[in-house]
């Protein structure tokens, strides 16, 4: 619950992060922008890197809800909900920019999450599948 919370105060408020946040970033960005090795550490590319961030647990949180056999209504989820936050955007917003830049990293975060969440629930289930093959053959002999 306070993962979305924290999603809801990012995306669906006047503004993304405060005065704070904004000064630490432009510093960072700054100090990496002084080298040729760092310069490609841009505005545009950590915020789509951070929205690609936000959306993997989202993917993960579906998948498990609904799943692995479901994967695909997790990722459409994911899809959905980045749509629906920048509709929110565009029309109550007038600080923020609705772009599609941001549903296309929404999206792929979500999908990394749902890939992820598949990957492990199925390592889990091979898992407790060999336990329960070995206490069965375990079983056996002693029976």
């Amino acid at each position: 619950m306070l993962y979305l919370g924290g999603v809801a105060w990012v995306t669906l408020g006047p503004e993304p992060y405060d005065a704070d946040t904004s000064s630490v970033l432009w510093r960072f960005l700054d100090f990496f922008g002084r080298y040729e090795a760092t310069d490609w550490i841009t505005f545009d590319r950590v915020e789509f890197i951070a929205n690609i961030a936000m959306f993997v647990p989202l993917g993960i949180f579906f998948v498990l809800l609904l799943g692995r056999r479901r994967w695909w209504l997790a990722i459409l989820l994911c899809g959905a909900i980045s749509c629906a936050i920048e509709i929110w955007q565009g029309a109550l917003l007038p600080t923020r920019v609705a772009d599609i830049a941001d549903v296309v990293a929404n999206t792929s975060g979500g999908t990394v999450g749902v890939l992820l969440g598949v990957v492990l629930m199925s390592i889990s289930l091979a898992r407790r599948g060999r336990r329960r093959r070995v206490r069965a053959r375990a079983a056996q002999a002693l029976g």
